[in-house]
């Protein structure tokens, strides 16, 4: 224990490391945005992302950092859960400690510790559920269903698909004997009446918004393509590989075989219980996967369940061994990558260049162009762009933003109606600048972010109709 207590150790410093130097991801920017407004919903996910980035933020100021302090420290508490969860499904054995090992191996964990989305919250909370709820399976006391309920709203308040948590706790209770037996007593739903208390501010601020988070979310239910149900499938397939690394990922898919398959025969309370709480989302992923793409970090959910069930297989140890030294090293690489920059790849074949490069070179340009201008604020019309923007800009520049999501969070409306200042867009976009809220749009120049591919912004200078929505700055 003492060896597995060092190596968690050890990963957390590193991870804390790469959180400070790695430049923050468009979506990271985002959601630091929101933690400025704090609310109890937003357009696109729960709060708990922005409480997580403000609390960061509190305890390590206004840094890379700052936005993702929780990210690493909840992966390591999320490990003792999961460890303590294998040792009470599988007394006896190092089910616990294979767990974790998968678990950290996975580029899944090592990426989504580090780098800061609503991901983070939900996987650490669903651990925790998961944890709670291996403890009722194992013959606890009824105190534990309390806290898997307020773990379970927890993880409503982190993202939306916790509802297939929910889904598969419940499925657990009524299908299997141990759970039957607690829905004669108060405590399940008491668990209950506490999630939902926990998730009731998302519900009302959603009454209050025309439902517009659920409506962009359960959207996705509603795509039906399935001509191309064999390429999402691929993708989806080929995404989880290597997220998860092949073979952390071959042994959690054996993990699953056997879960369902001891959960059929036998109804034995923990591999139901992680039968439970892997196959719905696998099965709504595939489902989803005959409509449109499943990004790769939806299915981290699975994987907590799915690796003690990789633990409770007891695979010989030359496997999960050799699975966790492979995905250690690819792990390794990444991080290697996302702090320096250093390996030599194409820009198209570099995903994190992709999504974190360049951006402080953007910013750095448009500030050469309003000071040659003397543009009394610059704006964007994509969200993820204005995020950077405000993110990188020195303080005293107001950064404003078009798109109409910054209208549903409570961020200070500044007064710019008929003043002059600089637009940035995609420059791929072939339509002019929006007449409502842009008059006289004028281009002047174009601003990149290096190699990167799609990385070209036309700038406008123009006058604002109205007054927007003022993003912060660090």
């Amino acid at each position: 224990m003492k060896a597995l207590a060092a190596v968690l150790a050890v990963v957390t410093l590193i991870r804390l490391a790469v959180a400070a130097t790695a430049p923050l991801a468009p979506d990271e920017t985002y959601y630091w945005v929101w933690s400025h407004a704090l609310a109890a919903g937003y357009l696109d996910h729960p709060p708990m992302v922005a409480l997580w980035i403000r609390a960061g933020t509190m305890l390590a100021g206004q840094t890379a950092l700052g936005v993702r302090l929780l990210g690493p420290l909840a992966g390591f508490a999320a490990s003792w859960m999961l460890l303590d969860a294998g040792r009470v499904l599988f007394p006896g054995t190092k089910a616990g400690i294979v767990a974790v090992m998968l678990l950290n191996a996975s580029l899944l964990l090592g990426v989504g510790t580090v780098i800061m989305t609503p991901d983070s919250p939900l996987l650490f909370f669903w651990t925790a559920t998961l944890w709670t709820m291996a403890r009722i399976a194992a013959g606890g006391s009824g105190v534990w269903w309390l806290a898997a309920g307020v773990f379970g709203g927890c993880t409503l308040d982190s993202k939306y698909t916790a509802l297939l948590l929910w889904v598969g706790v419940g499925l657990w209770a009524l299908l299997v004997p141990a759970g039957r037996s607690w829905l004669r007593r108060w405590q399940p739903w008491t668990a209950c009446a506490i999630g939902f208390v926990l998730f009731a501010p998302v519900l009302a601020w959603n009454a209050a918004h025309g439902w517009v988070g659920f409506v962009k979310q359960g959207g996705r239910v509603e795509d039906w393509r399935p001509a191309r149900a064999a390429g999402f499938l691929g993708e989806l397939i080929g995404g989880q590989i290597g997220l998860a690394t092949p073979l952390v990922w071959a042994l959690c898919m054996a993990g699953l075989v056997v879960a369902v398959r001891r959960a059929w025969r036998t109804r034995d309370p923990g591999w139901s219980l992680l039968a439970a709480l892997s196959l719905p989302p696998v099965l709504v992923f595939v489902q989803h996967a005959f409509g449109d793409r499943v990004q790769g970090n939806w299915p981290a959910i699975i994987y907590p369940a799915l690796a003690v069930a990789a633990g409770g297989l007891l695979p010989s140890r030359r496997w999960w061994v050799g699975a966790c030294a492979l995905g250690f090293g690819i792990t390794a690489v990444a991080y290697v990558q996302a702090a320096t920059g250093l390996l030599p790849l194409p820009a198209r074949l570099d995903p994190i260049a992709m999504r974190l490069a360049g951006w402080d070179d953007v910013a750095a340009q448009v500030r050469m162009f309003q000071d040659s201008t003397g543009a009394g604020f610059v704006a964007a019309d994509g969200y993820a762009l204005a995020s950077e923007l405000a993110w990188w800009m020195p303080a005293g520049v107001r950064v404003v933003g078009s798109d109409e999501r910054w209208t549903l969070t409570t961020l200070p409306v500044v007064p710019i109606a008929g003043r002059t200042g600089l637009l940035v867009r995609d420059a791929r976009q072939s339509d002019a600048p929006d007449p409502a809220v842009w008059r006289g749009a004028e281009r002047i120049g174009t601003v990149t972010r290096g190699r990167v591919p799609g990385g070209d912004f036309a700038v406008y200078r123009v006058t604002a109709v109205g007054d927007l929505p003022m993003l912060p700055a660090r």
